[in-house]
């Protein structure tokens, strides 16, 4: 069911995306990521084929339509086709709402929320074709919100509600879409830097295997929104 797939990911250089592509491709899936900076879509491209040789990495910025449009057509070129496609690109800028600058708010909103629909926009005639499957990574904080969250939880609500409604007007072709919204993640998102204090949070590769789990499931079910989190708090 899963091998001889063809997958793309936004923001595989590392954390989320680069435990997706790593389980995936472990499983037999052909794998396409992209990142913003050359030097890190070349260190992950390396670093990924120790797991399969069937992976291309792409430089693409989700906040252009043309540059996602572009990545789609290496991958089709490189791999034949898309099945599956997983929007993760993201960032987070955390101020009080009174000091949070235009720029901060354009840029999480342009990456987090425009950036999936960019991709979505991109590859949606190559998922017709295969019936694919489309996956968004948002938040618990698309569905709690907090200090100093504004333009993070709007981002973050806004992809939850744009995967969901586009879910019903891609289901008529047979293209399922689901949005997960993990907890804390033990990547070096928002200047962590990952170590021991970390290993309580959901780990990069959680988030693949569940990926996983949902790419496999019988097409007749869909889990359209899932909530992801660690079992314990942190202490």
């Amino acid at each position: 069911m899963i091998e001889n797939k063809v997958a793309y990911i936004t923001g595989g250089t590392k954390g989320i995306g680069f435990g997706i592509a790593r389980i995936l491709l472990e499983n037999g899936v052909s794998v396409a990521f992209s990142g913003r900076k050359r030097e890190d879509v070349m260190k992950a491209e390396k670093e990924l084929q120790s797991y399969s040789g069937q992976v291309l990495g792409i430089v693409s910025d989700v906040r252009s339509l043309e540059s996602e449009e572009e990545a789609i057509k290496y991958t089709v070129q490189k791999f034949g086709k898309v099945d599956f496609v997983i929007a993760n690109a993201g960032l987070g800028i955390f101020k009080p709402v009174d000091e949070l600058t235009v720029e901060e708010w354009n840029t999480m909103i342009k990456t987090n929320l425009t950036g999936p629909f960019y991709t979505l926009k991109a590859s949606v005639e190559e998922l017709k074709k295969t019936e694919g499957y489309y996956i968004t990574i948002s938040s618990l904080a698309g569905a709690n919100f907090f200090e100093n969250g504004t333009g993070y939880n709007a981002s973050k609500f806004g992809v939850v509600g744009f995967t969901q409604a586009a879910m019903i007007d891609l289901r008529k072709y047979n293209i399922k879409t689901t949005v997960i919204m993990p907890g804390s993640v033990a990547t070096n998102f928002n200047g962590n830097v990952v170590s021991e204090k970390d290993a309580w949070k959901i780990q990069p590769e959680d988030m693949g295997n569940l990926v996983l789990d949902i790419l496999k499931m019988n097409p007749r079910v869909l889990p359209s929104k899932i909530e992801f989190r660690a079992t314990k708090p942190a202490k």
